[in-house]
């Protein structure tokens, strides 16, 4: 490659990693913790390693907050849902929320406890078995409430009906993950909000946060206030849905736990929260190993971490990981996974020595989501999955998936 045209590459990758970062979701993960001293060759590549203690210490602060405040607080299974976990999360909190079927089946049968079910859209096949795993069924429309609230009626246990509101007011950080976006198909626009809308509803739910502190909440909570305030009376809860970085070092607890306090005593309503990442906050890593080492303008690095397959955030957000052990000077690597895909690049990341083939590498703040999202494009194969329990140093091999798991996603 000539200079003058190995200086327009470089001049594209700046201008281009400029406006990138620009639209770029920031990382909210923290300290590594006790992951600082975990041997990375102890599992094999690629691995999510999950920590029950760290889960153990966000589930303490969570339940400080419910007991405190009144709140119910249910775990949301499509954040974080390593069911072998499920008797921890039992001991702390009270139930589960769920976005589907499955969902919900698995809160009912692996978790217990109070379970809520949203989804934007319910198939008419799917209602009945839905509406038997749930406590709460909270509809996106009024419509789908109408449409769905015979079969609620006519369930075997008691089920109160909740519907999703859109408050009209955004706080979110990029507009795709922000359902109080311009035409969001996301909840009911508040300013339609009835009487009528609300015939047979026990509750109102919004979800609009995403990995966000205590103020935006409080702001959401002021602009959409008053427009409730006709109804209260005739509810029963208010649900704030997820995004409550709840556990985050600078999350301000105190301030949460006096909010939730007024509502309940000015408004009458119970208060739900659902929090997901913050259950697992800071609690896992994906561990990935180097496959090559090529140039093309700047060192690559090919590992076994696929963006698209492993971690889709990167790419749908997008963001950028934090890497264990980063360093702020050294070596510069532009890290890409083993699919077909040109897009399949995490990022670029410095390290004080070298990569070498075969080196073992660690990206944070993995157990959340990136567990959830993962897929088989390419036939890339899952990362396994292990628990660990970093106070006495026990390590389990809880799953490695094979040729199976992607043969029988397959026809």
């Amino acid at each position: 490659m000539s200079m003058a045209c190995l200086g327009r590459c470089m001049n594209l990758t700046v201008r281009f990693s400029s406006k990138l970062m620009a639209e770029m979701m920031q990382t909210q993960a923290g300290d590594a913790g006790a992951f600082k001293d975990f041997d990375l060759s102890r599992v094999p590549s690629p691995c999510f390693v999950v920590d029950e203690v760290a889960v153990r210490r966000n589930l303490a602060v969570i339940k400080e907050v419910a007991d405190r405040s009144g709140a119910h607080v249910l775990a949301a299974l499509k954040a974080f849902s390593m069911f072998s976990l499920a008797p921890v999360i039992r001991e702390y909190l009270g139930g589960t929320c769920a976005s589907g079927l499955y969902e919900a089946r698995l809160g009912r049968e692996q978790y217990g406890g109070e379970l809520a079910t949203f989804c934007a859209g319910y198939k008419a096949s799917e209602i009945d078995e839905i509406i038997g795993y749930s406590d709460h069924m909270i509809f996106n429309s009024p419509e789908q409430k109408d449409r769905f609230l015979p079969n609620v009626r006519a369930a075997d246990h008691p089920v109160q009906v909740g519907l999703r509101i859109n408050p009209e007011h955004s706080e979110g950080e990029i507009a795709k993950y922000d359902p109080c976006a311009p035409c969001s198909r996301l909840g009911f626009p508040v300013s339609q909000l009835t009487a009528d809308a609300l015939i047979g509803v026990d509750g109102v739910h919004m979800h609009t946060l995403c990995e966000q502190g205590f103020e935006p909440l409080e702001r959401t909570w002021n602009a959409v206030k008053d427009k409730l305030a006709p109804y209260f009376d005739q509810l029963k809860w208010v649900n704030f849905g997820g995004g409550h970085h709840i556990t985050r070092a600078d999350y301000d607890r105190e301030a949460l736990i006096a909010f939730i306090k007024d509502v309940r005593a000015t408004t009458g309503l119970d208060v739900y929260l659902e929090p997901g990442e913050a259950v697992a906050l800071d609690a896992g890593i994906l561990i990935g190993e180097v496959l090559d080492l090529p140039n093309n303008g700047m060192d690559l690095a090919i590992v076994d971490i696929s963006a698209t397959c492993h971690m889709p955030d990167v790419i749908e957000a997008p963001y950028r990981p934090a890497m264990l052990n980063e360093a702020e000077q050294g070596h510069t690597y532009r890290l890409g996974g083993p699919s077909c895909l040109a897009g399949d690049v995490i990022g670029d990341y410095t390290r004080d020595v070298p990569f070498k083939i075969g080196d073992r590498f660690a990206f944070l703040d993995q157990a959340h989501y990136s567990m959830v999202k993962t897929n088989t494009f390419n036939g890339v194969a899952l990362p396994a999955i292990a628990l660990w329990n970093s106070d006495r140093d026990e390590l389990k091999i809880i799953r490695e998936f094979s040729y199976d798991d992607f043969l029988t996603r397959l026809s």
